[in-house]
């Protein structure tokens, strides 16, 4: 049988270069698409494909958070990130989010359907670039937290929505909750980032990998 694979960027030409070299293979077929994460995790949970393949920096929702809310939907679903971001940070974020595979986004290619075939058999899987040794040696060095982890779910959600324009109105609707909840959660993040005005979190955001540029 095919593996099946959802793919999810934010860029069109991406997703239909991905899907013609994925396709080209026998044993891989791309079941679906999305280009915003949170249409990723309604149509991944609708039809829970063996693998998605996902970018982190796509609107209204992250790939990265977008990973954490599949864990639970799809136990079975392996989730590939597709980044240009090569930190140990990300790389440590995606994994605990839920990930598996971790692919460089200028390495991808070969690599990409290496990492899938690796998923699919629940083998982790990083770009050659990324030393394996070193982000494990990351992961158990690390002390500090990040300030994203001092952030809910649900604020990070609105961060993510807050940076990328939209009012607090227009938040209300997309996350169905009050506009006092989301002033609410919005004057309690910048609180708690530090962080003053909406300048600073489009830079804090950017820095992140939450939004690009």
């Amino acid at each position: 049988m095919s593996i099946t694979v959802f793919l999810a960027d934010d860029h069109a030409v991406i997703r239909d270069g991905l899907r013609y070299m994925l396709e080209a293979r026998a044993d891989i077929r791309v079941i679906g698409e999305a280009d915003n994460g949170r249409d990723t995790v309604r149509k991944v949970a609708g039809c829970c494909p063996d693998v998605v393949v996902m970018d982190i920096a796509m609107p209204e929702l992250n790939g990265i958070e977008a990973a954490s809310r599949l864990d639970g939907r799809c136990p079975a679903t392996k989730i590939i990130i597709l980044s240009v971001y090569s930190t140990s940070e990300h790389i440590y974020r995606a994994l605990k989010a839920g990930a598996i595979g971790y692919v460089l986004k200028e390495s991808a290619g070969r690599e990409l359907i290496d990492a899938i075939l690796a998923a699919h058999v629940n083998r982790r899987y990083l770009s050659r670039k990324i030393a394996e040794a070193d982000i494990d040696e990351y992961i158990r060095e690390r002390h500090d937290q990040s300030p994203l982890e001092r952030l809910s779910c649900r604020e990070r959600e609105v961060l993510q929505l807050v940076v990328e324009g939209r009012s607090s109105a227009e938040i209300a609707d997309i996350v169905f909750l009050s506009v006092k909840t989301v002033e609410t959660y919005r004057s309690r993040l910048m609180k708690k980032l530090g962080i003053k005005d909406v300048p600073g979190l489009v830079r804090f955001a950017i820095q992140q990998g939450l939004t690009p540029l």
